[in-house]
């Protein structure tokens, strides 16, 4: 069988999400969901969705939605692409953007997908490490085809020095794209780049803060020439019926979301502040997360002892960054419940 499948196939090491347990008697804090219900415009939504028209296929470009983030934006309809969540725009960056003998730059750690998605692609990885404090220096001199810039960044939730970000878009000869999947918990955003720069790409999804991880939808803003090479070899209906009008009302009703970022961001802050007092080391969080380090017990002993106790908090069995975990901001009820446990296993 090893002879049917291409060899950069059979030598890659998958993409690994986050835990799913089956049991909801848990504390999910591990895959960075809204714990809040989406906008109940939705339910509206679906009620009075004419199920006759799931007979025909759907709008090939998710027209309505597109038009209505465009508005959004200040941005021509042309500006704006749909996809089937944003790791399918990921996906197609780097096969409208990358030559056979290019590469793919991203930093370390970021996003664990960015180098699956190189290694399927089969091209160069160019990999650019991050130092202790999670900030960036770029080697001199460094070119790539295509570079993932997250910000605010993951797993480390740490938004970068924007000036830096401007500099090297300017710079760097390739394209750009930012990953502002957590954007909206953040205190700036580059949607102002795009005016600035032709080679610069920005994508978002509606997993996080709109609360809609379930129905896999995201988009990227960027030059129209780039969103028309994307238009060109995304497949021929992408994005299905009912997850585009669901992302049409959720959008519509962008308010309700926003106000659910206000009360995970104030509950982002109490964990912080609680987590600094039982001496870990806090990173200042620009997203729906934190990322933290226990001075006294080893993250995975931590991780592990959570579990046993029904919390998933995200772990990381990878050298740079096996010391921190990454804790998925709850409701204020979820995250006292997680404090409560922590601080009896930091007293065992």
């Amino acid at each position: 069988m090893k002879n049917l499948i291409k060899e950069s196939v059979s030598s890659l090491e998958g993409y690994t999400p986050g835990e799913q347990p089956g049991s909801k008697n848990v504390i999910k804090l591990n895959t960075n969901e809204n714990p809040y219900p989406p906008v109940p415009a939705l339910s509206d939504g679906l009620s009075n969705f004419d199920i006759s028209e799931l007979r025909k296929y759907p709008n090939p470009v998710s027209s309505k939605l597109r038009n209505e983030i465009a508005d959004y934006y200040n941005l021509e309809v042309d500006n704006v692409f749909i996809g089937n969540g944003s790791d399918e725009i990921l996906a197609l960056c780097t096969r409208a953007f990358v030559e056979d003998n290019g590469s793919v730059g991203y930093f370390e750690p970021s996003y664990s997908l960015y180098p699956v998605l190189t290694a399927i692609r089969d091209v160069e990885q160019r990999p650019v490490s991050l130092n202790e404090n999670f900030t960036w220096v770029m080697p001199e001199n460094f070119e790539a085809s295509l570079f993932y810039l997250a910000n605010p960044n993951a797993p480390t939730g740490m938004c970068f020095d924007k000036n830096q970000i401007i500099e090297f878009c300017g710079s760097f000869p390739g394209v750009v794209l930012i990953d502002e999947a957590y954007a909206d918990f953040a205190s700036y955003n580059c949607i102002d780049l795009l005016s600035k720069f032709d080679n610069v790409v920005i994508c978002r999804t509606f997993s996080k803060s709109f609360s809609l991880a379930g129905i896999r939808l995201g988009y990227m803003l960027g030059n129209e020439k780039l969103i028309s090479a994307m238009i060109a070899i995304k497949d021929s209906y992408n994005v299905n019926a009912l997850t585009q009008e669901l992302g049409y009302l959720a959008f519509k009703n962008i308010d309700y979301m926003k106000a659910n970022v206000e009360k995970i961001k104030a509950t982002r802050a109490v964990l912080s502040q609680e987590l600094s007092q039982l001496g870990f080391e806090v990173c200042k969080s620009e997203t729906n997360f934190v990322w933290t380090k226990s001075l006294k017990v080893p993250a995975k002993k931590l991780y592990e002892q959570l579990k046993a106790k029904g919390i998933f908090v995200r772990y990381f069995n990878d050298d740079l960054i096996k010391d921190y975990l990454r804790i998925t901001v709850g409701t204020p009820e979820e995250i006292q419940r997680f404090l409560e446990e922590l601080r009896v296993l930091l007293k065992t």
